[in-house]
């Protein structure tokens, strides 16, 4: 069996240094030919040492990231970058051929139909289904995706999202709004980057998780629930019609569902422990708490509205945790923003181009950058 040929976007981030390690334990199955990153580091340059033969991308974006990246003639790409810098890679790809395993909700969120599009094209030129094409990588997609293997999407009576809660499940209102970066970053169960961990303290990132089943599995939003899971065993269930249900089961380790994306439709051997049943003493489910976690009314408010709503929530979100982490706004300051961008641009009908949705960006960026409190 020939190997894969993978390139990664976001090779030194959190998924990115994961996926080398699937990597480098399945070395008979891929060969990486593709990475691209942001900037120069340490981790880069060793990086091109362990892999001299791999193109290495820095600092490039938009149609100069995609041309590079498929100009490796990759497999199978990796999409683990933050933001939306991956966006024309992603649809390039999918365009291109390429199977794409996507660890980046905000390409999904905020490119909406037009990444959906691209990977239904896709899988109809191989006769596959979608979920073949675009791949979820997140830890509770890929634990969807599972639950319905061998299924009927059309017997799905509710899907399941679970939550950690996050550093602040217990805490009270004010006491959230007030929290420090440094009590932000202290995820009690994932080790993941600084964006997400913050997304995950705000609950804003299980917004856009619904937000992206709804995409991945055209689920209506009234169809997908979230429910507190502070253990983070259970990462995902799916009830069906006839009364039955089914959930994926595994300890908080990503290199999991990476490898059931980049191996599909088989699965591999990973050192990974799976998860002693008897070992357990209790799993807990509570719902979330929108009084306390505003932000994640806000992004589900902003699934439900659709058009440009979705996208507006990416972009000011990126630019409301970068200004908590700078100490420029609270951590309560970061829903107040998300609510304005999204009043002030959501009720926009959505981008129906990669470039209307880049406009739509420059334009919330600037109004967010430029956003104070009342």
């Amino acid at each position: 069996m020939d190997r894969q040929r993978v390139a990664i976007i976001g090779a030194t981030g959190s998924i990115g240094a994961q996926t080398l390690q699937v990597l480098r334990d399945s070395p008979d199955r891929f060969e990486l030919v593709a990475y691209a990153v942001g900037h120069e580091s340490a981790a880069v340059q060793e990086l091109a040492a362990a892999h001299p033969r791999a193109l290495r991308i820095v600092g490039q974006s938009g149609v100069e990231l995609s041309d590079a990246l498929l100009g490796a003639a990759p497999d199978l790409v990796v999409a683990a970058a933050t933001g939306i810098a991956g966006l024309h890679a992603t649809i390039d790809a999918l365009q291109a051929g390429v199977a794409v395993a996507i660890a980046n909700k905000e390409t999904i969120v905020a490119g909406g139909e037009l990444v959906i599009g691209a990977a239904r094209s896709a899988a109809a030129r191989r006769g596959t289904e979608i979920l073949e094409r675009l791949r979820p990588v997140d830890s509770e997609h890929s634990a969807l995706w599972q639950c319905l293997a061998g299924e009927s999407i059309d017997r799905v009576e509710r899907f399941w999202l679970t939550a950690s809660g996050g550093p602040f499940r217990t805490w009270d209102a004010a006491r959230i709004a007030n929290a420090r970066f440094e009590d932000a970053l202290k995820h009690p169960t994932w080790k993941m980057g600084g964006k997400i961990t913050i997304d995950s303290a705000s609950l804003v990132n299980k917004g856009l998780e619904v937000i992206e089943a709804h995409r991945l599995f055209d689920a209506p939003m009234e169809q997908i629930s979230i429910v507190v899971h502070p253990q983070s065993l259970i990462h995902g269930a799916i009830s069906f019609t006839d009364g039955s249900m089914k959930a994926q089961i595994g300890a908080p380790e990503m290199r999991v569902p990476i490898s059931y994306a980049m191996n599909y439709p088989q699965r591999s051997e990973q050192p990974v422990r799976a998860v002693n049943l008897a070992d357990l003493r209790e799993l807990t489910f509570d719902v979330p708490d929108p009084q306390r976690f505003p932000g994640l009314a806000i992004a589900l408010a902003a699934g439900l509205a659709g058009g440009a709503a979705p996208a507006t929530l990416i972009v000011a979100d990126d630019i409301a945790t970068s200004r908590f982490a700078a100490g420029e706004i609270t951590f309560g300051g970061i829903p107040a923003l998300l609510h304005d961008a999204c009043d002030r641009f959501g009720g926009r009908a959505a981008p129906e181009s990669v470039e209307a949705l880049i406009n739509l960006r420059d334009e919330v960026r600037a109004y967010s950058t430029a956003w104070r409190p009342v």
